[in-house]
């Protein structure tokens, strides 16, 4: 691929901003259609979540991950709660977007639609959910925990662009590959309890065994996590070479996936 159409990209993106923010709060809405609290669950699910685990892994199980001196339970928790929400919008996406393209097949037969906007959208809402938990996160963290520094907040939008990157791009490889494998929405509940596991989410870093590093090192969300908890509630170094491979994964997602949605989206109506 030329330079150019990298940047074709995201000027694409760029042009169908407002169809894609029409689409994104018509994904949340439905999302939360005929509940009595409507968007209110958007930060009650959450803070629900948070008083689960505190209760279930800093109180009952005393689980620690040893890296801050005098670690307490609450500490455990934030971290823990830092990575069950980055973990939540990666499961969200893998979950949702094999039905996406399925579930609009109006818009698929019967209308000139940008068709990629469709897995944008559903993003955008489980983007908007991941926000309200990591304003919650971030309370928490200011009020019952050791405080937050401005430097480790301006850290996090670097650290989370390339996840949106990579959300993109597993966005639309699912939706595109869900129209003709309808088994993929069945196996996605096995592979994310596996990248679940496999990304130091419950655990420190430092338990993963040589020979389990060989392998899991080459996973971008763990490297997400590690740096979102040390930028934020650790006040540790950032680790520049495990930014730049984030990077790198997330770039590449976003390409292949626009690529495989492109390639595949004109035999979308034939199949639907």
């Amino acid at each position: 691929m030329s330079v150019p159409g990298h940047s074709s990209a995201f000027a694409s993106m760029a042009r169908k901003r407002d169809l894609w923010w029409q689409f994104t709060v018509r994904a949340v809405e439905m999302r939360h259609r005929g509940s009595f609290l409507g968007p209110i669950w958007a930060l009650l699910n959450p803070l629900l979540m948070l008083a689960v685990y505190a209760v279930v892994f800093g109180v009952i199980f005393q689980s620690r991950y040893n890296v801050l001196p005098h670690e307490t339970s609450v500490d455990y928790v934030l971290a823990l709660y830092l990575g069950l929400i980055l973990f939540q919008l990666i499961a969200e996406t893998m979950a949702v977007a094999p039905m996406v393209v399925i579930g609009s097949p109006n818009l698929v037969k019967k209308v000139v639609f940008p068709l990629d906007v469709l897995p944008l959208s559903q993003l955008g809402a489980s983007w908007f959910h991941f926000l309200m938990s990591f304003m919650l996160l971030l309370l928490g963290a200011a009020f019952i925990g050791r405080g937050l520094s401005i430097e480790g907040v301006l850290w996090m939008p670097v650290i989370l662009a390339p996840l949106a990157l990579l959300s993109i791009g597993l966005g639309w490889i699912l939706s595109a590959l869900g129209v003709f494998y309808r088994d993929i929405a069945q196996a996605v509940p096995f592979a994310s309890q596996i990248v679940l596991y496999a990304s130091a989410v419950f655990y420190p870093r430092e338990r993963i065994t040589p020979a389990f590093w060989a392998v899991l090192k080459w996973n971008p969300f763990l490297h997400t996590v590690m740096l979102s908890r040390n930028a934020l509630l650790w006040s540790r170094p950032v680790s520049l070479g495990g930014l730049a491979y984030t990077y790198a994964v997330g770039l590449a997602a976003f390409f292949l996936g626009r690529w495989v949605f492109r390639r595949l989206q004109p035999a979308f109506a034939d199949v639907i």
